[in-house]
């Protein structure tokens, strides 16, 4: 066939337009067809028509899972993360309409792990000389930003991760960079109060509740969580009850003294 041969879905039949086609290992797609995928799904071009027909199965039957999926707790702003504690069921999705979105709707077992990491950026500032050309500042000065993001490891035949950004891009924080260590979102820091800082802080705690959200998944599906439904994801032995004397929180390096939930007084952070 050449280049601008006509060519025909082998799903729906329909004739592919010419910058329509959506290729697959033995086969064509028509960009309508691949819509239907998931959206977590990208493997489409080393995906035989068998593979993706039986994925098109799934996501058909899909649709009754979220028709009949009840939302009993939601985490997040942008992309959410949202459980059906009744159903031990979850989805992860920007949409307002889940039916019309048609999400994909995961149990609790297929949970298998969490990871949160967070990617700085630099821009260097720079100053005018007298003949109005940019310079370098001595020493050099540079603008941070940073972009959170939430890795869901799942079990699923077509998809291995939900990964996505929990502050939908990159948020400036100003010249001072953010210490965070991202295997426990630790940041060293002497001050609190600037407003972009502040969501610096409200996307940390954000990646910590997403990260509790899914322990508390798989534990539940291996039964070890207690009855009681989202109060589960936050309960505490008593050992780890939090301090009530002056401390330093680890997030922002502030001495406080915790609040009655056991939070930071500054930037709000959970400190056990």
């Amino acid at each position: 066939m050449g280049l601008f041969d006509k060519k025909y879905c082998d799903f729906c039949g329909g004739k592919i337009g010419l910058l329509g086609n959506r290729k697959l290992e033995d086969g064509n797609m028509c960009k309508e067809c691949a819509s239907k995928l998931s959206p977590w799904f990208s493997e489409r071009r080393h995906s035989t028509k068998a593979e993706i027909a039986e994925q098109l199965a799934y996501r058909e039957e899909n649709k009754n899972a979220v028709r009949n999926f009840t939302t009993t707790r939601s985490i997040g702003n942008y992309m959410k993360l949202l459980l059906d504690e009744n159903h031990q069921k979850f989805i992860v999705t920007s949409a307002s309409n889940l039916e019309k979105a048609n999400p994909d709707v995961l149990d609790f077992s297929q949970a298998a792990g969490c990871s949160l990491e967070i990617k700085e950026s630099r821009t260097e500032l720079k100053t005018k000389d007298k003949e109005g050309h940019f310079i370098s500042y001595n020493p050099p000065r540079y603008e941070y930003s940073y972009n959170f993001f939430a890795k869901i490891d799942v079990n699923s035949p077509y998809f291995d991760d939900i990964n996505y950004s929990i502050s939908n891009g990159y948020i400036k924080v100003g010249e001072r960079p953010m210490t965070g260590v991202q295997s426990n979102w630790r940041v060293t820091s002497s001050f609190v109060g600037i407003n972009n800082e502040n969501k610096y802080y409200e996307n940390l705690n954000l990646g910590n509740e997403i990260k509790e959200a899914v322990d508390y998944m798989q534990r539940t599906a291996r039964g070890e969580a207690a009855a009681g439904g989202a109060g589960a994801a936050s309960s505490q032995p008593a050992q780890e009850q939090p301090q009530r004397g002056p401390v330093t929180c680890p997030y922002c390096g502030a001495a406080t003294t915790p609040d009655a939930n056991g939070c930071c007084e500054y930037c709000g952070s959970k400190l056990v």
